[in-house]
This record gives C-alpha cells, structure tokens and sequence, in this order.
C-alpha cells in the first residue's frame, strides 16, 4: 500500500553565533533540494539586487503590526530599529504540499513558533559548541568581525546557550560531518511521526473495512 502523503516539519535551527548553525543549514539544503528556507518579512527597505517575495517580504510597519495584531506572524522581532517576522501564511501551504520548512532564529523565535497553531508541527534542535574557547576561535577564524563585535558576540552566547533545555534534540558540534548525519536521521525519523501523516486514519479505516468484509 503507498505511504500516506506526510505534512511537512517546521524545522528550527538555533545556536550561538559560531557554533556552525548557518553551515549545517546549507548543507541540509544541499541535502535535500526540496526543503524551503523560511523567507521572513521585515520594515526594513529593500538593499539593491533584493527581490520581494524572494530574499523578504518587504511590508511597512502599520502592515506588519497589522498581521501581528492578528496573528499572521509565527514569530517576529525588533532588530535595530527595524521588524523581523515569519508570515504563517506561506509556511503552511508549504507544509500542506508535504515540504518541510527550515527557520534560522534565535530561542525566542522557536517559543514563538512553538506557541502558535503550527507548532505541533515542528522539531526544534539546538546547536551547542564544543567549547566556549572554541567558540570564540571559530568567531576570530571568519575574519568577519571585529575585536569589539566579537566580545559582543560572546556576551551575547551564554544568554542563548541558556535555553537549550527548551528545544526538541542538542547537538554538541564538535566534528561537522557527524552533526550533520545526526541532523538528517533526526529529520528522517520526525518526517514519519504519526500527527505527520494526516492519511494514515483514512488508511486504517480502509483496513478495518476489508477486515469486516473477510468476517
């Protein structure tokens, strides 16, 4: 009998910055080519070369504390001045179609997702350091930051690391390759949950009816 068509997981991915979340999220999808990355809507203007709809969805601020006000955000935040959200309206058709979502935020979003009508859906998974010395190596090695930005950065991780009690699965990151073979059995095993596969009650009735035929 073909396998009951499965809804689609809200897969959320968080850490402290450095601690290898961005790269474990390409590479899942690079392992999956059907796995959708989140577009987040923001009040922000748009930088040359960004595309609405594509890199965010480009909302002024009354529209996007209208969609909050009623609900149309799983999570959102204010950053700089500026609001970041995730518009539930998109994420659930995806779902509904069977394709996962994957969302790159911070424990707040993830209560946020968590706490919303979609959250039954979702698998929630932190990413810890090895090391808080090795976390601030790997901050210096991407030569991205500055001294002070860094400083604020590692301030700013064991607020983060703090919540990981909240979250589905952690992973300690220690050799990539290995977190990212545990990420996709995780996410393997997850697909298949029960509340994942909306035909399978059809299925069983359709068992029970042969079985009282054949009585």
């Amino acid at each position: 009998m073909k396998q009951a068509q499965r809804r689609g997981l809200l897969i959320i991915l968080s850490s402290p910055s450095g601690a290898g979340k961005s790269t474990l999220a390409r590479r899942l999808m690079q392992w999956d080519k059907g796995l959708k990355f989140s577009v987040s809507a923001t009040t922000r203007a748009p930088r040359p070369g960004e595309v609405d709809g594509e890199d965010y969805y480009f909302l002024s601020e009354d529209e996007f504390r209208r969609q909050v006000t009623n609900g149309e955000m799983l999570e959102h935040a204010h950053v700089f001045g500026n609001f970041y959200g995730s518009p539930a309206g998109p994420v659930k058709e995806t779902i509904e179609d069977g394709q996962d979502v994957l969302f790159d935020v911070d424990w707040q979003g993830e209560q946020q997702i968590r706490n919303s009508d979609l959250g039954k859906h979702a698998l929630s998974i932190f990413i810890l350091p090895p090391s808080i010395t090795e976390l601030r190596r790997r901050l210096i090695s991407r030569g991205q930051d500055s001294e002070e930005v860094i400083a604020k950065r590692m301030l700013k991780s064991w607020d983060e690391i703090s919540h990981w009690g909240a979250y589905d699965y952690v992973l300690i990151n220690e050799d990539l390759d290995e977190t990212e073979a545990h990420l996709k059995t995780m996410i393997a095993a997850e697909r298949l949950r029960r509340e994942q596969q909306p035909g399978l009650q059809h299925h069983v009735r359709m068992l029970q009816s042969e079985f009282e035929e054949m009585s």
